[in-house]
């Protein structure tokens, strides 16, 4: 995805590591979010609860504040929206 990450990139941050479920549009998911040892490389996969919506992607950090994140098959515009509006039920990582 071209363009400006920096509030996506904050918010992925923030998201706790692991398993943890919360809201979306008034929906409920389990989202796993896992990063590389190197902070290089974040994953995300988030699934509806009791629902058939996923959202899922890879975001690779490139050196000099850039980032580029590649939307598992699904529109970036998707993932964006998810992570800006994803209200975890756990206190995000330290």
């Amino acid at each position: 995805m071209d363009g400006d990450l920096s509030l996506f990139l904050e918010r992925f941050d923030v998201l706790p590591l692991g398993y943890g479920e919360g809201t979306f549009a008034g929906r409920r998911y389990g989202v796993t979010v896992r990063a590389s040892e190197d902070g290089k490389r974040g994953w995300l996969f988030g699934e509806e609860l009791g629902g058939r919506d996923r959202v899922s992607c890879n975001v690779y950090r490139l050196g000099g504040g850039r980032a580029r994140l590649l939307p598992c098959e699904m529109p970036a515009e998707k993932v964006v929206a998810f992570v800006l509006g994803f209200v975890p039920d756990v206190r995000p990582r330290p």
